[in-house]
């Protein structure tokens, strides 16, 4: 009987060296190897690569899950306003895509074994075999099982004429999706080490970005981006055009050191200009059409979701019942923001909304003392009553 196993299958140097390890007896001894790769939004360099190295596999399976990325996980991110340590997250969302595709082949074909390239000291193995392992296949992960390094990969491509692109001078172990591009490993791994410039894809270096900068303009409809620049456009067209746009502006670089779910903590380079923008826009207006009580208890929402993001957790029930809530608190999320992107930052410099909290009549101070809805006199016995407990203690302490 035929062996088979699904594998996720990226053309990279990790899933490359799968290809021949799942099919030799001494390893796993698999008959068939069939590849799928879904297409989350990344650069067609990188679907080119699994392409070009799709004639090693019995099988190759390509799926366009790009506007299923961006609809089902991207937006309800934007929504939650969800990062991670800082950093909007990218590969994290986009990994429950694949692996429910991966997952869907698996069972079409009657495969014995699905398989990914991950190491057993990152995090995403635990987001593949977090929806893999509610199926009975059997699930191999090489990398983690055989203790592979990256420059014993890097030799076994090379005697099995694989020809990847890492070299030993060159080890970077990249990710990209169309929300976040991540790069890791080689000198990086030393967190003093300042990333080289030849790592950067998306973003152009701050110091030769354009001396004028730009104004972009975003409107969103219930939290979800739907123009820019007046424009209406779908997800995928607005994130990628505006990936363009400010990455011209340097906006969107992180280099951080990141606490993974195991305990591990790693240092990592990422881009992600539209993720930055789209973001900082869409906390900016909910801070024009929130009540206080809103913008005071969301934050404790977004941190739990973010949490159960980052660990691929999206099929967990808490997960469902946050999205029911941040899905409530956007009904009023409409409007436009204006982002002035200038030489690696981006910063709000206007925000406009019909279900904006705020009356400049009420506020301005050339309005004079009386408007129809308040009377600065008011204020009086609200001011006699604040701070009245402090005085009390105070008066107190003093008279012992």
């Amino acid at each position: 009987m035929t062996k088979k196993a699904v594998l996720a299958f990226s053309g990279g140097l990790d899933t490359s060296v799968c290809v021949p390890l799942l099919r030799d007896d001494e390893h796993y001894g698999y008959d068939e190897v069939i590849g799928v790769t879904v297409d989350v939004g990344q650069p067609e360099d990188d679907m080119d690569e699994a392409y070009d190295r799709a004639h090693i596999l019995d099988d190759h399976r390509v799926i366009d899950a790009s506007e299923e990325f961006v609809d089902d996980l991207i937006f309800p991110l934007i929504k939650a306003n969800g990062s991670y340590e800082g950093y909007p997250m990218g590969t994290s969302v986009a990994r429950p895509v694949i692996a429910r595709h991966c997952l869907r082949v698996a069972e079409e074909v009657g495969a014995d074994a699905l398989a990914h390239g991950c190491t057993g000291k990152g995090n995403d193995q635990l987001r593949f075999e977090a929806v893999w392992r509610a199926s009975d296949l059997e699930i191999i992960a090489p990398m983690r099982e055989m203790n592979l390094t990256r420059e014993w990969e890097i030799e076994y491509a090379n005697e099995h004429g694989l020809e990847v692109e890492a070299t030993k001078e060159e080890p970077w172990s990249i990710d990209s999706n169309i929300w976040s591009r991540s790069i890791e490993g080689g000198e990086m791994e030393n967190p003093s080490n300042e990333p080289p410039e030849e790592i950067f894809d998306w973003t152009a270096s701050p110091d030769d970005a354009p001396e004028g900068g730009e104004v972009v303009e975003i409107e969103f409809e219930e939290g979800v981006p739907v123009a820019l620049n007046g424009e209406e456009m779908d997800g995928v067209e607005l994130i990628e055009t505006l990936n363009g746009i400010a990455g011209g502006h340097g906006v969107g670089r992180n280099d951080m050191m990141e606490d993974r779910v195991l305990g591990l903590k790693v240092r990592e380079v990422y881009e992600h200009p539209a993720a930055t923008v789209l973001l900082k826009a869409h906390a900016d207006l909910e801070s024009l059409v929130f009540t206080r009580a809103q913008l005071k208890f969301k934050p404790l929402v977004e941190n739990e979701w973010s949490d159960l993001a980052y660990a691929g957790l999206v099929d967990e029930p808490l997960y469902e019942d946050l999205n029911a809530f941040v899905d409530s608190s956007q009904e009023v999320v409409n409007g436009t923001v204006r982002v002035k992107l200038h030489k690696g930052t981006a910063r709000v410099v206007g925000r406009e909304s019909d279900d904006a909290l705020y009356s400049e009549d009420m506020v301005s101070f050339d309005t004079g003392g009386v408007t129809d809805d308040i009377d600065q006199t008011d204020a009086v016995g609200f001011a006699k009553y604040h701070g009245i407990q402090g005085r009390l203690r105070k008066s107190l302490d003093e008279d012992t």
